[in-house]
């Protein structure tokens, strides 16, 4: 039998997704699961989207540009000016989601055996895609006890060699809901121009900051303007997750000329997905502040209702619409394949993320889940009631 690829051997499985066939099987038992482990938002897609996919009205579903057809990129120039992100047009790269847009960038930017250092827990695919251009990503820990803060900057400078090329960041953070502070963002700056790194900064849930203070991207940070690739995507804010459209932006010229190789090669990003993220862009502002009022409530209910069970803890997330619980377990992963394949009550169970899956250091969120709170508020009231059972019925119980 051939001989498959050390990096395939080594990809990391998703944790998000590595328990769905457990899930599978007990739908197929009839047991209704409770689907807190991805976040694919319940809430509708916007009307003036669907209806754009409704009437499109070619003869021919064509290739689209390699950078993204000029129309969309030019509306969305209006809409990050909403944001204070002063870009044109020739800044931005469309994508086949944002995963490729963090991929593009790390292909363009990072030889094999390069560094990038990245503040844990972290969206487990970045790590796949740092192995998919031979690279290496060095984490930092941060604690649920600290609410998931940026740790102190001197211990990212100690992890700075010659290979380090880069600082990833989430700003809202996946999976913590963290929020970084402009004091935080201006350290990270002063980082990133000393030592004259990339700051790769994935901003997709920019619409979801649940504090009074500035939301700060890294297009704000000033004198850092071409090291900075902001990392972008139209899934979350407009529940469009399936059509798979995404940005990378960056005003270095160099760099966007290296990123538009990979993007000849696998021709353009779809055409039927940018058609709708256009149109959905002149969504009314009712939607999007639809949208933001019902995770504000979505986010208390959750987190009100976590706290409240015995031996549970969460911090209050400030951004995005996942949360990471501290459970009363002996190992996380244990537990959440428990509750799909050995539990059910009333006929119901949860399915949740295994913290472990979001960071490198060994040992570190054994007894953390992600959980995402994208279901409305009937569903997540008796997700918790199960959640708790379960804690209850658990065999590897620490309480």
């Amino acid at each position: 039998m051939p001989k498959i690829s050390n990096r395939g051997e080594i990809m990391p499985a998703s944790p998000i997704r590595k328990l769905v066939p457990l899930a599978n099987k007990a739908k197929q038992r009839g047991i209704k699961v409770y689907h807190l482990n991805i976040g694919q938002p319940d809430l509708p897609t916007p009307e003036i989207g669907l209806e754009a996919a409704r009437h499109i009205d070619r003869k021919i579903l064509e290739y689209s540009p390699s950078d993204g057809i000029l129309s969309f990129r030019e509306k969305l120039v209006e809409y990050y000016a909403k944001f204070n992100i002063q870009v044109d047009a020739d800044d931005i790269i469309i994508t086949t989601g944002g995963s490729e847009a963090v991929l593009f960038s790390f292909l363009a930017c990072l030889d094999p055996g390069d560094e990038i250092i990245v503040p844990e827990p972290a969206y487990a695919n970045y790590m796949a895609f740092a192995i998919s251009a031979g690279a290496t990503i060095k984490t930092l820990p941060s604690s649920i006890e600290e609410g998931f803060a940026l740790p102190a900057i001197e211990k990212f400078e100690a992890l700075i060699t010659e290979r380090t090329r880069g600082i990833l960041i989430c700003n809202p953070n996946n999976p913590t809901g963290y929020l970084y502070t402009q004091k935080e963002m201006h350290q990270i700056r002063d980082l990133v121009k000393k030592y004259d790194l990339f700051l790769f900064s994935d901003e997709v849930y920019r619409e979801f900051c649940y504090t009074g203070a500035p939301y700060i991207s890294a297009f704000h940070l000033k004198g850092i303007e071409d090291n900075v690739v902001l990392i972008d995507s139209v899934s979350k804010r407009y529940s469009e997750c399936g059509i798979r459209i995404g940005a990378l932006i960056t005003k270095n010229k160099e760099l966007k000329k290296n990123v538009m190789k990979f993007c000849q090669a696998r021709l353009s990003p779809p055409l039927i997905g940018q058609l709708i993220a256009e149109a959905s862009i002149d969504a009314p502002s009712d939607y999007l502040l639809g949208t933001y009022n019902e995770y504000v409530e979505r986010r208390k209910f959750l987190i009100d209702g976590i706290n409240r069970i015995p031996g549970c803890y969460s911090p209050i997330p400030m951004g995005a619409f996942y949360t990471m619980a501290k459970l009363p377990v002996d190992d996380a992963d244990k537990f959440c394949a428990w509750c799909l394949e050995h539990f059910e009550y009333k006929g119901q169970t949860v399915f949740m993320a295994p913290g472990s899956g979001f960071y490198t250091t060994p040992g570190l969120g054994k007894n953390e889940v992600r959980v995402a709170y994208v279901l409305k508020k009937e569903d997540l009231a008796n997700a918790l009631i199960v959640l708790s059972k379960a804690l209850e019925a658990y065999p590897g119980k620490t309480l």
